[in-house]
């Protein structure tokens, strides 16, 4: 595998022995320093902390940010469809990051920081094991908090099922997450027609600020008319993959030319180590999500809240924070105890650390220092 093309001061290492992987991890500052650990989401890599991760490190932290299980260059995992989805349930992955810290060295960390499907890691870190992760700073995926005992729900007539509402559309639409859990949603998107780099700069693109189409707001419920309010790369459409769907979206050369949050350079990074991988590693996640039969193990922190400091960090264009309806405002009204802020970072969408990194820093540094 060739080198990453790192910024100076930033260092590459593998820890073995954590929770049966070879973990592949990125860090920066004093290994004797206070400890941030950074878990990145979906389609995404420890690289996509390369921003962040030297200010952070001069701030006076030691700086780490895995590849996590399914991803890069971490190994020790399976990626067979018809494998075991037990190492990818939530536990387990809160697991692999109690055993990365344990292998630096690190007791405690000063905060883990969790994007996008890192996010609800980063969440579930603090709710078990509050001792661990003492600060935890959420980005672009609200948590809404564990789920409720079925025992504990009101007793009422079973609500229609939204996959076969979304599919009676006018428009017939599915949802990405249960896509992505289908067996060939990893194959149409390493199959992609205009190839692997070209998919993966029209994900990027429309995820972000760059897309003139994404300007979010709240909607009124977990129905198939709201749902399908959202953009193709959220609610799709029934017959596509997502490959296809955001085909159409592909910036032209003079926009890709212009883009500096993701040059082609940096994109070329993550075309390559998901050429070497595949997709599936990070999708196993998705179908324990989806398929909820981790679920019960989840509901053992039923009512539980994060009681340690917590803030939210997303970009004003990102439709993720949405995307579960009343999820935001659960976070703040219940799942958290001590949320300090809630940020929408203006010229940034989905992918917000890297399209502005500077704010992002800033709103960290300024949530770790707080009282």
């Amino acid at each position: 595998m060739k080198d990453l093309p790192l910024p100076p001061g930033i260092r590459t290492r593998r820890i073995e022995g954590v929770n049966g992987l070879s973990m592949h991890v990125l860090e920066a500052g004093d290994p004797k320093a206070p400890c941030l650990l950074l878990l990145h989401g979906f389609p995404e890599l420890a690289y996509s902390w390369r921003k962040v991760m030297l200010p952070l490190a001069e701030a006076g932290y030691h700086v780490v940010a895995p590849d996590q299980r399914g991803y890069g260059r971490t190994t020790g995992w399976s990626a067979d469809y018809d494998g075991d989805l037990a190492p990818f349930r939530m536990f387990n992955l809160v697991r692999d990051a109690m055993g990365l810290l344990a292998a630096l060295g690190h007791a405690s960390v000063e905060a883990v920081v969790g994007h996008d499907f890192g996010s609800p890691v980063a969440a579930w870190c603090a709710l078990l094991r509050p001792d661990i992760f003492r600060r935890v700073a959420l980005m672009s995926a609200p948590f809404g908090g564990p789920p409720g005992l079925p025992e504990g729900a009101p007793r009422r007539a079973p609500g229609p099922d939204i996959h076969a509402a979304l599919a009676a559309l006018p428009r017939p639409r599915k949802h990405y997450q249960w896509h992505y859990s289908t067996r060939g949603a990893n194959e149409e998107m390493m199959a992609a027609p205009g190839g692997l780099p070209a998919f993966l700069r029209a994900y990027y693109h429309v995820k972000s600020a760059d897309w003139a189409a994404n300007r979010p707001y709240r909607l009124a419920g977990w129905t198939a008319e709201a749902l399908a309010e959202m953009p193709g790369y959220y609610i799709m459409d029934l017959g596509k993959g997502m490959a296809e769907q955001v085909a159409p979206d592909l910036p032209p050369p003079e926009a890709v030319a212009a883009n500096a949050w993701l040059p082609d350079s940096e994109l070329a990074v993550y075309a390559g180590e998901y050429a070497r991988t595949g997709f599936q590693g990070g999708l196993q996640w998705y179908r324990c999500r989806t398929e909820g039969r981790f679920e019960a193990e989840l509901q053992l922190m039923a009512g539980r809240r994060i009681e340690q400091p917590s803030v939210f960090l997303a970009g004003s264009s990102d439709w993720g924070v949405y995307q579960v309806p009343g999820s935001l405002e659960r976070m703040q009204g219940e799942a958290c105890a001590r949320m300090v802020g809630c940020h929408l970072i203006e010229g940034a969408g989905h992918w917000v650390q890297q399209e502005q990194p500077e704010r992002t820093v800033a709103l960290l540094r300024e949530f770790l220092t707080a009282s």
